[in-house]
């Protein structure tokens, strides 16, 4: 119950920068109790775009990748480097259900190298990620939201929630 209360202090609903140049800001609270481990195979639904001009309306950025476009979720293992540094941080701070705009530095992303073509040299990054499964365990309304999908860009899928 202490860790639980720590953990809800430290990442609130402001934005909250960790150690490695991710900052998380949460948009739909999880169930607060189930939280990934390095080593779980987590089930997530995202839309990732560029996040290299700090003013522009979210709407306008360039998006990279979408398993909502995709209409089928992403199944990966936290913690042992399938993903970028910055999931593998910042996801680790979820609960079971939350939905977040994750905002990486480049060197949390694909760094120097980005990844063309899609994604340039030095991009910084944000992806709205959505905690859908930790292992078998399913959030309270996986259905409707691992069912979202068919084409959906980052702004329709910000109305989905």
């Amino acid at each position: 119950l202490l860790s639980k209360s720590l953990h809800n202090l430290r990442f609130t609903k402001k934005a909250n920068k960790t150690t490695m140049g991710v900052t998380r800001q949460v948009i739909t609270e999880g169930d607060g109790l189930s939280f990934p481990q390095k080593g779980d195979m987590l089930t997530m639904h995202y839309v990732g775009i560029l996040d290299n001009d700090e003013e522009s309306d979210s709407t306008t950025k360039k998006e990279f990748d979408s398993s909502i476009r995709r209409g089928k979720p992403f199944e990966f293992v936290i913690g042992i480097g399938q993903v970028i540094q910055g999931w593998d941080e910042g996801i680790l701070q979820m609960s079971l259900g939350e939905t977040c705009t994750l905002r990486l530095s480049s060197d949390c992303g694909y760094g120097e190298q980005g990844a063309p073509p899609a994604i340039p040299p030095n991009a910084n990054l944000q992806f709205q990620v959505t905690l859908l499964a930790i292992r078998n365990k399913k959030c309270a309304n996986y259905d409707d939201l691992a069912a979202a999908g068919g084409g959906s860009s980052w702004s329709s899928y910000c109305h989905i929630l």
